[in-house]
């Protein structure tokens, strides 16, 4: 027999063991994850509960993991079922608190079933949605799955929804000019204008690893909040969860900032992978044209090539990324409903919704920068 159990934190497992199933990715790392739990970022008060699914060997090492939130709103995830909720509260009933499997407030793309044995995908799936059914729980949430995991989903019937993001795909670029050389002249064109205006009069500085200081952090914690209280109402991550990204995590981090005469007045925070990188917050405290493109688009694109990293992740949104060289890319959420009535209806809906988003992705893909032929 199979047992899983729910872990109290990510801080309570250790460190190398839920490392070892996480393939690299710097969001399901133990050290961003304890992050915001020590920051405050997660837990009491704020919406995310920590409950880390997890399965142990024989020996109590661990096999399986799920890294799994429960929910009391539906804020800081970016596949949005506010609808969902609604609709359940109108029939009278509680669609919170529900289980999130994902990274707080991170929307990319990455293994949501951590497994040293693919053979435990199926009962830690099984785990999460007897979780749900013991408590009383309306649903469970796998957002941001990679593509290689949809098959387990699919095969323990939860349904999969589809969306549509913008990345940006290093072929072979051995520099910038070469990117820009693939585009139409036209395009090109633009985008040097746009780098041009940009820096005027700005020095970009760009840091990683020990380079990265206290007052580094403080001056992209103003831009953070700026950029926070405008999309959000509140940061979801507290000042001090910076600091301890820096100490557990900097040689994974490059921090890019806009200096005024030694001012910095904008920056953008990037988190490197395996073969990835990830673009995840950025802020201005000045209105500056283009220099949102240029630190969060053009400047990761010269980091990935120079690092040689296969894409640039930026996000989510952002149809304004398709005339910069970033491209169209299905992403994919599943969700498991515990109510069969409800769940047909959703299963109706995410139907028709993933038709309409294939059909998007088509149309995007014949509008990117590149030259034809």
């Amino acid at each position: 027999m199979i047992e899983a159990r729910v872990a109290r934190t990510v801080g309570e497992l250790a460190a190398g063991e839920w490392d070892a199933l996480t393939g690299g990715n710097p969001f399901l790392s133990h050290a961003f994850l304890t992050a915001l739990e020590d920051s405050g970022s997660v837990g009491p008060g704020t919406g995310w509960t920590p409950a880390p699914l997890v399965i142990e060997d024989s020996a109590g090492h661990l096999a399986a993991a799920l890294p799994a939130w429960l929910k009391a709103h539906s804020q800081g995830e970016y596949v949005f079922d506010h609808a969902w909720a609604d609709a359940w509260h109108r029939a009278g009933g509680s669609y919170y608190p529900k289980l999130q499997i994902a990274v707080p407030f991170t929307p990319a793309t990455g293994p949501r079933l951590l497994l040293a044995d693919v053979a435990l995908a199926q009962p830690m799936l099984r785990a999460a949605e007897q979780l749900c059914e013991d408590n009383g729980l309306s649903s469970a949430h796998a957002t941001f799955i990679e593509p290689e995991q949809l098959p387990h989903f699919e095969r323990a019937g939860w349904l999969l929804r589809s969306d549509i993001q913008f990345h940006w795909f290093n072929r072979g670029y051995r520099c910038f000019d070469d990117f820009l050389a693939a585009l139409s002249s036209r395009k090109r064109k633009a985008i040097r204008k746009e780098r041009e205006a940009a820096r005027q009069g700005l020095a970009i500085e760009v840091l990683n690893g020990p380079a990265i200081r206290e007052h580094h952090w403080d001056a992209f914690w103003g831009f953070y909040q700026d950029t926070g209280a405008r999309k959000w109402g509140r940061p979801y991550l507290t000042r001090e969860a910076f600091s301890l990204l820096g100490e557990r995590m900097a040689g994974r981090i490059l921090l890019m900032l806009a200096h005024d005469e030694g001012r910095p007045i904008a920056g953008a925070l990037n988190f490197i992978g395996p073969d990835a990188l990830y673009g995840r917050y950025w802020g201005a405290v000045e209105d500056r044209p283009f220099l949102h493109f240029e630190l969060c688009y053009y400047q990761a694109i010269e980091a990935a090539i120079e690092l040689g990293l296969s894409r640039v992740e930026a996000g989510a949104q952002g149809p304004h990324k398709l005339a910069r060289g970033y491209e169209p890319v299905e992403t994919w959420s599943a969700h498991w409903i515990a109510h069969p009535g409800f769940r047909a209806a959703v299963a109706d809906f995410l139907e028709r919704e993933r038709a309409g988003v294939s059909n998007d992705r088509l149309w995007l893909d014949q509008r990117t920068p590149f030259r034809k032929g």
